[in-house]
């Protein structure tokens, strides 16, 4: 369809403030949208994904835009649905530890809002200054809390979302019963826009904690890293953070809670620490803050490639030393969760080195037990290199999935 054909039809499903021609800044990955939405309820999103399956029209959905580099390039987008207007509280039941909040919501704003009843959502994914609830959720992206918390599938307890065929579907928290069995909160959290468009989502909430301290250590090699992370990881510590970085290799450890607990416990931990023959150095205030944002930038930089990393706790030391091994003299960063096993690796280097690096990688990752992602990458190396890598026995379940929320597939193409 033409684009001024495109914008047209849109203008007269939404009015021509919510409308307007795709441009080379609304480029994803060097496809320009035809035509840019910003649908301001569930009906006029639903209107629009109507309108997009009887026309067979391509479509992508962008909150800020922190992910859309991540996964594949999209091969055409017709229609861009913004969800910049989707962006409010839409009700915070404080007394039931639980708030339901459309998906073009800034997480920031989100939680200073909640904050008014010293209450949160426990998220702190890359970007969060900038991430939206509808991509945290489409994504399951998370940050270093979720050791303590759990990623976004953990969190969310219900979810209003857009069908292909522009049918409204709820699932989860007030609603009693899921639709066509499926636990549709669960599903839709990490399915990429895929399977339909998130409206709003319902999270149960944690209280503000009133203190924090952050203990770091510099362990000799890989092996010590992760037998001291799994030592206190099978503690009666209760951290909220338990994450490592290379270059220079650490262990990070963060308490939350009352003055009390948080210094009982980082003592705790610091003589676990000196028993396994390590020194931790001990942070507060804005010491804290300082050195947690800068850790958080580790995976926000735009050098070289960048893979989402999993692995059994267990197998982050064999798995680091394996990533130096197969780095040799080409750069690499790593950060991220070592009590799950989940991190973040950025390699840098001639493309030809970091497929190197990843195929490595895959091979010694046995399907179920370890996966690379490529999420970020350029086009040389994605034009070698898949981006999900070996996906096992589970490929048949997506596509059957996929099949019945979106069978003319005109979903994140």
């Amino acid at each position: 369809m033409p684009d001024a054909l495109l914008t047209d039809t849109a203008v007269s499903l939404l009015g021509m403030d919510a409308v307007r021609a795709g441009t080379r800044a609304d480029a994803v990955e060097g496809v320009v949208p035809g035509v840019v939405v910003e649908p301001a309820s569930g009906d006029a999103t639903g209107a629009v994904l109507e309108w997009a399956s009887r026309e067979k029209l391509r479509i992508l959905v962008r909150g800020s835009g922190t992910k859309l580099g991540w996964g594949p390039a999209p091969r055409q987008i017709d229609i861009l649905i913004s969800t910049v207007r989707l962006n409010s509280v839409v009700a915070h039941r404080y007394g039931d530890l639980t708030a339901t909040i459309q998906a073009g919501a800034r997480l920031c704003d989100v939680n200073r809002a909640l904050a008014q009843h010293r209450q949160w959502i426990p998220l702190d994914p890359p970007s969060a200054d900038r991430a939206t609830i509808g991509g945290i959720v489409a994504t399951n992206d998370s940050g270093p809390r979720r050791h303590r918390y759990g990623a976004p599938r953990d969190l969310i307890i219900g979810v209003e979302f857009a069908r292909a065929d522009g049918r409204q579907a709820k699932g989860g928290g007030i609603v009693v019963k899921n639709v066509a069995g499926y636990d549709l909160p669960r599903l839709l959290t990490g399915s990429f826009g895929s399977l339909g468009v998130i409206v709003t989502a319902t999270f149960k909430l944690y209280p503000l904690t009133a203190a924090s301290r952050t203990l770091v250590v510099e362990p000799s090699d890989p092996s010590d890293l992760g037998a001291l992370a799994v030592k206190l990881a099978a503690s009666n510590l209760t951290p909220t953070a338990l994450e490592f970085a290379t270059h220079p290799l650490r262990l990070i450890i963060r308490f939350e809670s009352i003055e009390a607990s948080v210094a009982q416990q980082s003592d705790t931990a610091s003589r676990l620490i000196a028993e396994h023959g390590c020194s931790a150095r001990a942070l507060s205030d804005s010491a804290e803050e300082e050195f947690w944002h800068s850790h958080a930038s580790l995976g926000g930089e735009d050098a070289g490639a960048l893979l989402k990393v999993s692995v059994l706790p267990t197998e982050l030391a064999a798995t680091l030393i394996l990533i130096e091994r197969l780095a040799g003299n080409q750069g690499y960063t790593a950060a991220g969760r070592a009590g799950a096993g989940v991190f973040l690796l950025r390699l840098v280097g001639a493309v030809e080195s970091q497929k190197r690096v990843i195929d490595g990688l895959r091979d010694a990752l046995q399907v179920g037990r370890g996966s690379a992602v490529l999420v970020k990458s350029s086009p040389e190396l994605r034009a070698h290199a898949d981006v999900w890598g070996p996906i096992g026995d589970g490929l048949a379940v997506m596509k059957a999935v996929k099949q019945q929320f979106d069978p003319a597939g005109i979903l994140s193409p």
